[in-house]
This record gives C-alpha cells, sequence and structure tokens, in this order.
C-alpha cells in the first residue's frame, strides 16, 4: 500500500498522490515562508518536536504562535498518515503470510 501525499495543513490534503516524500509539495508555514515537507517520518516528528519547544518556550507574537501552531498540526497529521501507512503495510505482509501459511 502506496503512502499519502504530506499536507500543507489539516484542511488541505493533497488528494490523488501515493507517495509521502515523492510526490511532495512544500507545507506552507505563513509568513516564515514556504518550508520543504520532511523526506521522512523521523524528520517530521524531529521538526514537529522542534515546534513544540518552541510554542512551550513562549516569546513569540501571536502570530507566529499561529503559524507555529499551523506548521505543528500539519507535521502532527504528517506523520500519523505515516504511521498509518506502515500499520497497512504490516497488516498487508502478516496476512501475506498467513495465506501463504494456508496454502
Amino acid at each position: 500500500m502506496s503512502e499519502p501525499a504530506p499536507l500543507s495543513s489539516r484542511d488541505d490534503v493533497a488528494a490523488g498522490s501515493d507517495d509521502v516524500a515523492a510526490g511532495s509539495d512544500d507545507v506552507a508555514a505563513g509568513s516564515a515562508g514556504v518550508q520543504p515537507t520532511p523526506s521522512s517520518y523521523e524528520a517530521a516528528r524531529a521538526e514537529l518536536a522542534e515546534v513544540m519547544r518552541a510554542l512551550e518556550s513562549g516569546g513569540q507574537s501571536l502570530e507566529e504562535s499561529l503559524e507555529l501552531w499551523k506548521r505543528g498540526e500539519a507535521l502532527a497529521d504528517l506523520c500519523q498518515r505515516w504511521l498509518d501507512a506502515a500499520s497497512a503495510r504490516l497488516e498487508d505482509a502478516i496476512a501475506a503470510r498467513k495465506d501463504r501459511s494456508d496454502e
């Protein structure tokens, strides 16, 4: 099963793409400009952790905080989609193994 395309926000699904990394458009980051989509789950998770630290530390304007929050939402959704795709691949592999053993 192919992995879905990354999102620019929770409500902006890049429908129709079958590959998270290869079919990626950039993830919009508002006033911070356009930031590239992380190329792996680990990179997205690490960036999400950085966004969370920045939000928790405070010190940003309201607009900067909102942009960080939007970026965090997009990264969290991207991570979840990667995890869902990995889970589906595992389920497919387990089912295929079971089918082979039933023959």
